[in-house]
């Protein structure tokens, strides 16, 4: 009796479009963040969100995607001081994130514009 392989599930995961996987689950997902909103089939961990075709509107979904999959907020400013995959999840390892970074806005942090949106729905 023989065992037929083709049978059996790879033990490595399929990965979209054959991009590998690094052994890094949180830089796989930043990464796999980039390509979906960059629309891009491959992006390096060092991959320069702006040289990839980032510009600042898309840089917000980058940073709400990391808001909600790694339950960090990011600043948009601290986005910019390394904008690629390997810089975020270095930012998110480091725990240098807050949640009460700023927003942009002059004087407002991320929690009192998320609790004024809250409050405004």
């Amino acid at each position: 009796m023989s065992l037929d392989t083709s049978a059996v599930p790879s033990a490595v995961p399929p990965t979209p479009l054959g991009v590998p996987l690094s052994a890094d689950p949180l830089l796989d997902s930043l990464t796999a963040v980039f390509r979906r909103v960059l629309e891009l089939a491959e992006v390096p961990a060092d991959g320069n969100f702006f040289l990839l075709g980032g510009d600042s509107l898309v840089a917000t979904r980058v940073l709400s995607a990391v808001a909600r999959a790694h339950g960090v907020e990011l600043t948009f400013e601290e986005f910019l001081a390394d904008p690629t995959p390997a810089g975020l999840a270095a930012r998110v390892t480091a725990g240098t994130a807050g949640t009460t970074g700023t927003t942009g806005m002059t004087g407002i942090t991320t929690t009192t514009a998320t609790a004024t949106a809250t409050a405004a729905r």
